[in-house]
């Protein structure tokens, strides 16, 4: 009996221990990957009557290739303005938003509009489908920007619809679809453009639990077989913990920084 409980000591010690280097590991594996996304110093701050509100309070992140991040923090935190100012649909008060080298708060609009087009995909809370079109076409939407002719668009679109599960459903209309559906045809059009980043605003937030998972596992995927960098606002802490890291955000200041293997754990530990 002693001896079997000391070698089942000895194997949870080995189990433990390979579990750190598994973590250390990772940890490694994401300081050799290149910035892709980097922030310093920013600030949005908006006059109201005679005071200021910091919507943003210094800010500072960077985000490596082939991550998913998420933003998490309640409503008025001021994750969403970071997302805006990721995506250069907002420009800061103060500071640095850096993407693959390129300075966006110094971007015209034309040049920010060019940059969104050639380099990032959306997924929003809403899906934002076009109810006249089916599946297919709304996902080769964003090519037709590009002016790719129609028959490399649908091409294109139905290999994304292929990607995200949807091979019975491509010629289905919005209202065909359950929400979990439209929002893997949201999935699809984000990366039809083969974008380097994807920014996702609140992407479960119209769906039940169930389907919010299937949805996040499906992001997960995407960004592990495709090496995509995947940055996502959430108020949901336990769909934040999908992510590789989670950036905790309060009154516009990132206050914490977790690994996503630590975060799950945690969140494993207060559920029992």
């Amino acid at each position: 009996m002693q001896r079997d409980r000391q070698r089942y000591r000895e194997r949870e010690g080995e189990d433990t221990s390979l579990a750190e280097q598994e973590a250390g590991k990772t940890e490694v594996q994401n300081q050799e990957r290149k910035p892709v996304i980097q922030v310093r110093k920013l600030y949005k701050v908006y006059p109201i009557g005679e005071s200021k509100v910091f919507a943003l309070n210094g800010v500072d992140l960077t985000i490596r290739e082939g991550e998913f991040c998420s933003i998490v923090g309640t409503s008025g935190s001021g994750k969403s303005t970071l997302l805006n100012m990721l995506a250069g649909l907002e420009k800061p008060t103060k500071g640095e938003v850096i993407i693959e080298g390129h300075h966006m708060e110094r971007m015209t609009e034309n040049e920010l509009v060019s940059f969104r087009r050639d380099h990032v995909g959306f997924i929003f809370q809403s899906f934002n489908l076009l109810g006249t079109m089916d599946a297919v076409e709304n996902v080769a939407l964003p090519l037709t920007f590009r002016g790719e002719n129609k028959a490399k668009r649908m091409k294109a679109a139905e290999e994304m619809l292929k990607l995200v599960g949807l091979s019975g459903q491509m010629h289905h209309k919005p209202t065909q679809m359950s929400g979990g559906q439209q929002q893997r045809v949201g999935v699809a059009r984000a990366l039809v453009v083969d974008p380097k980043i994807i920014f996702a605003d609140e992407p479960t937030g119209n769906l039940d639990s169930r389907t919010s998972a299937e949805v996040m596992e499906l992001m997960q995927k995407v960004v592990r077989e495709q090496g995509k960098t995947l940055v996502m606002v959430t108020h949901d802490n336990h769909l934040a913990g999908f992510a590789d890291r989670i950036f905790h955000i309060i009154d516009g200041k990132i206050v914490k920084i977790e690994n996503g293997e630590e975060y799950r754990e945690e969140m494993k530990h207060e559920r029992v």
